[in-house]
């Protein structure tokens, strides 16, 4: 297996600098990033990888594959993770908040302003629809010439991703990860493995072990303190915390516990929920932030405050939880095998998610394919700026929509 000698570009003298260079990134991402967890992590790559360099190749995947097996929004918790391995836990937050603040804002003003509007079926969201085809599937072609470079390694890709669509749940990607692993420890088991670029991650192994106390802490006192105290607050914090803290498989895994917690407490209309399930996939950024929506149509403000900050909270935790001890676990001999396996089947459930859902909902035509072939060409070949795909992809969806 081939080293990547990219050379990594260290933050920049003065954390203020880091921390504005963080914020500016991240929430260029957060207007920008259409498509859901996949495309994010495509966008990520392009931004944070290719153009700056933050962190070499290998490291990403590694990072990818991390949160693919976390609950929570993957691709959040790879932002915040670049953030707090560039510059800190506040980096992370920073990270996190660049990347999701420009989608709650926006669909607090759909639930002002769009409420009960449907928007599913304009030309210019279709258009969205058809840059993600072109982002990911740019996202699988580049690390999948990376992280499947032999036979052994795409028979793994190839066979995860046909599981992931035969057998589509959050629970198959996990156990599709879990026995890749395996499967990767066996048979690299006699195979020498170059080391893995060290990751300078600061944050202390005490701080990290708090942080995962409080995870769990929450998770198991939350719904007690429920049923003692009559509180529509502490009620409206533990759904979407529980929420976030378990789902694996990212953002559309979470819509049917959302609607379980909110829909028959009478917080929100099905109606109203189904309307801003439409307005979520018209914004960028993760499509938790949905949670935003809900709490506004509940409690205004505040409610979309307090949804938005427990739904994400346990990623946030999770994270940094589990970062510092990453780092050490990632250099084992045996490990470096079992990512290797992992690294491969990451890439055919992005190759899985390709197919299904992107490629399906948005190429419904021969005008479409033509679209997307080309907004492929302008990303990979071109090497045009993502949001001048964006742009171009809204104009051709409104043209295809005449």
């Amino acid at each position: 297996m081939e080293t990547n000698q990219t050379e990594i570009k260290r933050p920049p003298k003065g954390n203020l600098h880091a921390l504005l260079e963080i914020l500016i990134v991240s929430t260029k991402l957060g207007l920008t990033s259409f498509g859901g967890p996949i495309a994010h992590l495509g966008y990520f790559h392009n931004e944070y990888i290719r153009k700056r360099q933050w962190m070499d190749e290998r490291s990403y995947a590694d990072l990818v594959a991390l949160c693919q097996l976390l609950p929570g929004p993957a691709s959040s918790q790879v932002g915040i993770g670049i953030g707090v391995i560039r510059a800190g836990l506040l980096g992370g937050l920073i990270a996190w908040l660049g990347f999701t603040l420009p989608s709650v804002i926006a669909l607090v003003l759909f639930a002002f302003m769009l409420k009960g509007f449907d928007i599913s079926s304009t030309g210019w969201i279709h258009g969205l629809k058809i840059v993600a085809v072109a982002i990911v599937a740019q996202a699988v072609l580049g690390m999948g010439q990376k992280l499947t470079p032999d036979k052994k390694r795409v028979t793994i890709g190839i066979i995860a991703s046909s599981v992931t669509l035969l057998w589509s749940s959050s629970f198959s990607q996990v156990l599709l990860i879990g026995v890749a692993g395996f499967i990767g420890l066996w048979m690299y088991r006699n195979t020498t493995v170059p080391d893995a670029p060290h990751l300078s991650v600061p944050v202390s192994r005490t701080f990290a072990m708090i942080c995962l106390t409080i995870f769990f802490g929450l998770l198991i006192a939350l719904p007690l303190l429920r049923q003692v105290v009559e509180s529509g607050w502490l009620s409206m914090f533990d759904s979407f915390y529980r929420s976030g803290s378990l789902v694996f498989g990212g953002g559309h895994v979470v819509l049917p516990l959302l609607e379980r917690e909110v829909v028959p407490t009478g917080w929100v209309s099905n109606e109203d929920f189904l309307a801003g399930y439409g307005a979520a996939q018209a914004v960028p950024g993760p499509l938790f932030t949905f949670a935003a929506y809900l709490g506004f149509m509940s409690k205004g403000i505040s409610g979309a405050v307090v949804a938005t900050l427990a739904i994400f909270l346990p990623a946030f935790l999770l994270i940094v939880g589990a970062l510092p001890f990453w780092n050490s676990v990632r250099k084992n001999p045996h490990i470096q095998g079992a990512l290797i396996g992992i690294n491969a089947a990451v890439v055919g459930i992005l190759l899985a998610a390709l197919y299904n859902p992107v490629w399906t909902t948005a190429i419904l035509r021969p005008a479409d394919f033509a679209l997307a072939s080309v907004l492929f060409i302008l990303l990979v070949f071109w090497k045009l700026p993502p949001w001048v795909v964006v742009v171009c992809g809204i104009a051709g969806g409104t043209l295809l929509g005449i």
